[in-house]
C-alpha cells in the first residue's frame, strides 16, 4: 500500500472535524506525563470537545481552503489540537484550567468562529464562561427585577387589604 494511501484517511478523518468543528485550539503538549494527558483528555472529552495529536504536515492539507489555515503558521514541532463541536470557547476554557496544574503544555494559537487567535488571546477566550452559563446569568438578571416588582405589589396589596 502505497504512503498517500495510508495518509489519506487520517486527512479526511480531520477535514472531519474541522467541517463539525466551531473552534480549534493548538496546544503544545511537551513535558507533560501520560496520567496528565490521560486527565485532559478526560476533561476535554466530558466538555464535548475532540483532542487530538496529528502530524503537522496532515493538519495543513485538512485546513487547506477552510479558516483554520491560519493556524498553519503555528504548526511546528510538539502539537495537539483541541476541536470545539457544541461550544466554541469550551477548548481555551478546559485547557486554560488545566495549564493552571500543568504549566509545562501552553497555547500556540486558536481560531474561534473563523478568527484567528494567538497564545494571549486563546487565554483572553478562555475566561469566557460556556453558553448555558451564559444565558442563565442574562435569565437570572431578566428575571430579577420582575420578582422585586412582584414582591412590591404584593406588599402594597397586603396594606390595603389590613386598612
Amino acid at each position: 500500500m502505497a504512503k498517500v494511501e495510508l495518509k489519506a484517511p487520517i486527512i479526511e478523518e480531520i477535514k472531519g472535524h474541522v467541517a463539525n468543528a466551531k473552534a480549534a485550539v493548538v496546544i503544545n503538549y511537551c513535558g507533560i506525563t501520560v496520567e496528565q494527558d490521560t486527565q485532559l483528555r478526560k476533561k476535554l472529552r466530558e466538555a464535548g470537545v475532540v483532542y487530538k495529536v496529528y502530524k503537522n504536515t496532515f493538519l495543513k492539507r485538512a485546513f487547506e481552503g477552510t479558516d483554520y489555515a491560519q493556524l498553519d503558521k503555528v504548526l511546528d514541532g510538539p502539537t495537539a489540537v483541541a476541536f470545539g463541536i457544541d461550544d466554541a470557547t469550551a477548548p481555551a476554557r478546559v485547557i486554560a484550567e488545566f495549564m493552571k496544574n500543568v504549566p509545562t503544555i501552553e497555547f500556540k494559537g486558536g481560531v474561534i468562529d473563523g478568527t484567528y487567535y494567538d497564545e494571549a488571546g486563546c487565554k483572553l477566550i478562555a475566561t469566557i464562561p460556556s453558553r448555558e452559563v451564559l444565558i442563565s446569568k442574562l435569565l437570572g438578571s431578566l428575571q430579577s427585577p420582575i420578582s422585586n416588582i412582584a414582591r412590591v405589589i404584593k406588599q402594597i396589596a397586603e396594606k390595603k387589604s389590613e386598612a
